[in-house]
């Protein structure tokens, strides 16, 4: 068992020891999205949500989960964060549905990466909206979430290809 990075000699569970490590400038990019009906969609690019403005909501939330990853995910490293960017882009389907794409660019300068903390921020961005409009509608469905790209560190960099 001793092959696996998280798993110590008695077979439990570990933080990897990263003291050794280079530190490198690390970026990650996440994506997320949520699929909404007509009237959220109304309601969000009008900002007439009864719970406030929505996006501006669901940014803060992202920004948040982002810093405090390590406190949710059980292995991973608490960082010191040099950037969060949530950025936002509307598709329209052609069944009367909009598709809300979520960007999470998050970055810093160590000796880990910040994969996590993109795809977490990305995912509670998604959820965050989910929760302040499903009032109108429950049947909202939130895409996939994926790591669309990272770069510093040992493994280097990873973009993904579609």
């Amino acid at each position: 068992m001793t092959n696996f990075t998280h798993i110590n000699k008695q077979g439990n569970a570990k933080m990897v020891d990263v003291s050794n490590k280079e530190i490198t400038k690390r970026v990650a990019e996440a994506h997320s999205s949520i699929i909404v009906n007509e009237k959220i969609y109304s309601q969000i690019t009008q900002n007439t949500n009864s719970k406030g403005n929505v996006l501006n909501t669901a940014q803060i939330a992202g920004i948040m989960a982002a810093k405090n990853t390590s406190t949710i995910i059980p292995m991973c490293h608490p960082l010191p964060l040099t950037g969060i960017d949530i950025s936002f882009k509307w598709d329209s389907n052609n069944d009367d549905s909009y598709r809300l794409n979520i960007t999470a660019v998050v970055s810093t300068t160590g000796k880990t990466g910040v994969e996590m903390e993109a795809l977490t921020a990305a995912s509670v961005t998604a959820l965050t909206i989910y929760d302040m409009t499903k009032a109108i509608d429950k049947g909202m469905i939130i895409g996939e979430t994926y790591l669309e790209s990272k770069s510093g560190g040992k493994s280097g960099d990873f973009h993904r290809k579609n």
